[in-house]
């Protein structure tokens, strides 16, 4: 994503500089989960869905990146071809 410092993230979003690190660092680490608004704050900082931060796994969370970052119609070409190749293996079960 990025390779912005945790301190100047917690600022970016509103968090105050004394605390900053250390509350993105309990979030990064999982100890705490910020609240939703938080995380959308988060997530337009680092120009990421927020949905991102809530993939279960590593391919999900990449195949979003790549299609939040195209435009809206190849996002659309992208979801009719998934959705083709969805019902191809569908049918085949």
């Amino acid at each position: 994503m990025t390779d912005l410092p945790q301190d100047r993230l917690g600022v970016l979003i509103g968090l105050d500089e004394m605390c900053s690190s250390a509350r993105i660092s309990r979030y990064e680490g999982g100890v705490h989960e910020p609240p939703f608004k938080t995380a959308e704050r988060i997530a337009a900082a680092l120009n990421v869905p927020v949905a991102y931060f809530y993939c279960p796994d590593e391919t999900l969370a990449q195949l979003l990146l790549v299609s939040a970052r195209l435009p809206k119609p190849e996002q659309e070409r992208l979801l009719a071809l998934a959705q083709e190749r969805l019902a191809g293996v569908e049918q085949a079960r």
